[in-house]
């Protein structure tokens, strides 16, 4: 005992004189992120515009051009685009750091579509001067937003793997995972803006992800299926089918249950746009599609396919 003592004085004894000659220094301890708090304010540039993304979570852009979404047809028509990735997490964090679902260009540098695109934000933000550069060194927009242009950040998500512990929220001044993956209406209500600063919005919508709920859906009909179920915390009350890959009939059925979900949610839209200012840019994509069958495949993730990146896309000022 008396030696460990001994030992334990000698060793503080060398950590308060410092590092002996020769003798690796000892790294300070990393200092603390600053919270939203204590950011110096910074004033907005005059005209700043209100930015809102919203995610469609693993919509196809066939199940958009089927449905045909009449108050998303307000903000122009819409595009088929590309993802960067095939499943939530990193497509959310692709889409934060600016790089919004791509039209894969050809004969051209990626480099040059990058800085093509990176400048689109001077129209949506109706900021003069944004480039590629702009974002350097953190590359991610909610901390572009807020700390060089003084705006407001939030973020309302329906996946828990963006949830608030994540990575993802970063810069944000506010963000949360809703109670449930299948609450537009809720993320409706919960979304405000400033008076006196714009805004960017990150809304992540869960309706048009499986098992594609809106409300009367039977929620026993379906199997809970990890990864792909996201978490949905009222599944576990109900009963849980028989293990197995879905029928042919199925797939025609689950297919037909997103384009429900989409016109549901189209439905909601209204009131979405009700709630913005009037000089808003709205972004309304998906963060990668859905297999229903195709290849023998289902749903999204670890799959190389097509159709899980092939999403829509349409952007324009709130109609």
């Amino acid at each position: 005992m008396l030696e460990r003592l001994s030992s334990a004085k000698r060793l503080l004894k060398r950590l308060r004189r410092g590092p002996q000659r020769g003798a690796a220094a000892i790294p300070p301890a990393p200092r603390a992120r600053p919270t939203a708090a204590a950011q110096p304010v910074v004033t907005p540039p005059a005209g700043a515009r209100n930015l809102v993304v919203v995610v469609l979570d693993s919509l196809r852009f066939d199940a958009w051009t089927e449905v045909q979404p009449p108050h998303l047809a307000q903000l122009g028509p819409v595009e088929r685009r590309w993802s960067y990735a095939s499943w939530t997490a990193p497509s959310h964090y692709n889409l934060l750091m600016g790089l919004l679902p791509h039209t894969s260009p050809h004969h051209v540098y990626a480099s040059e579509h990058y800085k093509e695109d990176f400048r689109r934000y001077e129209e949506r933000l109706n900021v003069d001067g944004i480039d590629f550069s702009s974002l350097l060194p953190s590359l991610f927009l909610p901390t572009f937003l807020r700390r060089s242009l003084g705006y407001r950040t939030g973020g309302l998500v329906s996946m828990p793997v963006l949830n608030e512990t994540t990575v993802i929220n970063r810069d944000f001044d506010t963000y949360s995972l809703m109670p449930n993956h299948f609450d537009f209406a809720g993320i409706i209500d919960r979304l405000t803006f400033d008076e006196d600063r714009p805004s960017f919005w990150m809304l992540n919508i869960g309706e048009t992800h499986y098992p594609y709920v809106v409300p009367g859906t039977d929620l026993s009909r379906w199997p809970r299926i990890s990864g792909v179920h996201g978490v949905v915390k009222r599944l576990d009350d109900a009963p849980v089918p028989e293990p197995g890959f879905f029928t042919a009939s199925e797939m025609v059925e689950l297919r037909d249950a997103q384009r429900s979900a989409l016109a549901y949610v189209d439905g909601l839209m209204a009131q979405l746009f009700d709630r913005m200012p009037d000089d808003t840019w709205v972004v309304v994509t998906a963060d990668h599609g859905e297999l229903f069958g195709e290849d023998d495949m289902f749903g999204h993730g670890p799959i190389q396919h097509p159709k899980v990146y092939e999403v829509p896309f349409v952007e324009g000022l709130v109609p």
